[in-house]
């Protein structure tokens, strides 16, 4: 019985820790593009290049409220995991569940 629970608290750690890795990442995609189309227009570009750096950005723009929303469902999921198996409290994925969490948490803010 434990052995399943804690699979599980596991399999939802890893979702949390993906989709928090995952924002990070559109975040930091999001930057870069900016300052590419930032000087692509500088540079006095291509009209053609500028316009599809920016519809580049616009979608990964869009993706991060997506993935924000993905995240925030799995951290619920997971907290209410933690909650209901808390007798597992002593156990190292636990406390790794809960750091992962708060993490996650964190970047949500």
């Amino acid at each position: 019985m434990d052995d399943q629970r804690i699979k599980q608290i596991k399999i939802r750690t890893g979702v949390v820790k993906r989709l928090t890795k995952e924002k990070s990442m559109y975040e930091k995609e999001v930057e870069t593009l900016e300052a590419r189309v930032n000087k692509l227009k500088e540079e006095g570009a291509d009209e053609h290049d500028v316009r599809k750096q920016t519809e580049v950005l616009q979608e990964s723009r869009m993706m991060i409220p997506d993935t924000k929303k993905r995240l925030k469902t799995a951290c619920e999921e997971l907290n209410q995991m933690l909650q209901k198996d808390s007798d597992l409290s002593e156990r190292e994925e636990f406390g790794q569940a809960k750091e992962i969490l708060e993490l996650a948490q964190t970047a949500l803010a």
